[in-house]
């Protein structure tokens, strides 16, 4: 049964790109509408999002994705089409939009969920839990005047999760405040949807689309791209932002030649700026494979055997500790593991020229399936991309001769039983 079903929406919205600057412009204009411009924010968008899943909406800045949140929620009404909801909804667009100033924390916490549909009584039952959950304590009776912005935020959160909502509705709040509250948040998400409540999310965290959502919807400037798995839909969204990029790479690359060829100065453009990988220019990946415990290429490899991953890079000048990196993913892209020398604690050093960097694992832990490596080198810092090659080396991993378990991988641990037979360890 769906929730929330969405049939053929679309938002216009008129700019004003020149307004009168007097009323007496404003009287004497001939043409009224002159200076003011329509553009549509939602463009024909139907989908339906399944009672008590979470649901995600993904695109960049300015896609659309908000204003169909406010359409869900009621605060738009569609130029056309039509949105059906089924049950009680609760928002969280804007944490504490309601709240007054000179008001105490409790005085706010009573207006606000008086204005989101609780009785007095609903909300002396829950008061309590909403203070604990926020984390103000003695705060709560001063004037939320006083709040650091991560207290009122805390407060605006807690009240709006407590309204006891069929749906939820959260625009870019959906991990607010320090790590730990954040913690707060995201088991307290995982509680409602054991409840059943549908969550509808906008989020630029690709890995909550991956790991929390059930479905998720890509917009791009209004319009609906795709629609689906949430894993599917948030691959598909990273490969237009990375196609974007190598874009505007090779362009600004291109545009360096012209510039050097004008000064007379010989300046290639790399093959890898038009191709599937980012473009290198520091330091770029020249080629990634796979060895066998003998040290022979392999395309395969074999759960509970040697494997090594081999990483030749170029440096076109000096770089001071470069960090290497490498993702593993499902077919389907779910994320199964990933670490970098900076995380293992390996200092790269000074890398000038040709070499090789290898990911060697004396027992491969993989299980039997069907997997894609990204491989990734960054600044020491991890904040700028050198060069990265995503998803772009399979590995089929197959079945030896030890036993193996389910999943994705076989974790190195043992068991202890002493406490039932007396003995000390059994491994696996």
């Amino acid at each position: 049964m769906s929730a929330i079903v969405v049939e053929g929406v679309s938002k216009k919205f008129r700019l004003h790109t020149d307004r009168a600057h007097s009323l007496k412009e404003l009287i004497t204009r001939r043409d009224r509408n002159a200076g003011i411009d329509q553009f549509y924010a939602l463009d024909d968008v139907s989908l339906e999002i399944p009672e008590g899943s979470m649901y995600a909406l993904v695109g960049h800045n300015g896609s659309g994705k908000s204003t169909l949140l406010r359409c869900i929620a009621g605060i738009y009404r569609p130029t056309t089409g039509s949105v059906k909801v089924q049950g009680r909804i609760s928002t969280l667009l804007e944490l504490g939009a309601g709240f007054h100033p000179d008001l105490t924390g409790r005085e706010n916490v009573y207006m606000n969920a008086t204005i989101l549909g609780m009785s007095k009584k609903q909300i002396d039952g829950v008061f309590d839990d909403i203070v604990e959950f926020a984390g103000i304590g003695d705060f709560i009776d001063s004037p939320v005047k006083i709040y650091s912005s991560g207290m009122y935020v805390r407060l605006g959160f807690s009240v709006a999760i407590h309204v006891d909502p069929e749906i939820l509705i959260i625009d870019e709040v959906i991990a607010v405040g320090d790590e730990e509250f954040q913690r707060k948040c995201f088991d307290h998400l995982a509680d409602l949807r054991r409840r059943g409540v549908t969550i509808v999310v906008v989020t630029h965290g690709m890995a909550t689309v991956e790991t929390m959502c059930d479905g998720a919807a890509w917009l791009d400037h209004g319009v609906l791209q795709q629609e689906g798995p949430a894993a599917d839909i948030a691959s598909a969204y990273l490969r237009r932002v990375n196609e974007h990029e190598r874009a505007e790479r090779h362009a600004e690359a291109v545009a360096a030649a012209e510039a050097a060829t004008e000064s007379g100065t010989v300046l290639e453009v790399a093959p890898e700026a038009v191709g599937e990988e980012w473009f290198g220019e520091d330091l770029e990946i020249l080629d990634v494979w796979f060895a066998d415990g003998a040290g022979e290429a392999v395309s395969t490899g074999t759960t509970g055997e040697p494997l090594t991953v081999n990483i030749s890079y170029r440096a076109h000048r000096s770089v001071e500790d470069p960090v290497f990196g490498y993702m593993i993913h499902t077919e389907n892209d779910t994320p199964v593991a990933g670490s970098n020398t900076r995380l293992s604690g390996i200092e790269t050093g000074k890398i000038e020229g040709d070499g090789v960097v290898a990911i060697k694992m004396d027992q491969l832990q993989l299980l039997p399936g069907n997997y894609e490596f990204t491989i990734g080198i960054n600044d020491k810092f991890v904040q700028h991309t050198y060069d990265r090659h995503y998803r772009s080396h399979p590995l089929a991993v197959r079945r030896g001769n030890l036993p193996i378990g389910v999943g994705f991988v076989e974790l190195d641990a043992t068991w202890d039983t002493a406490s039932r037979s007396g003995q000390t360890q059994v491994e696996p």
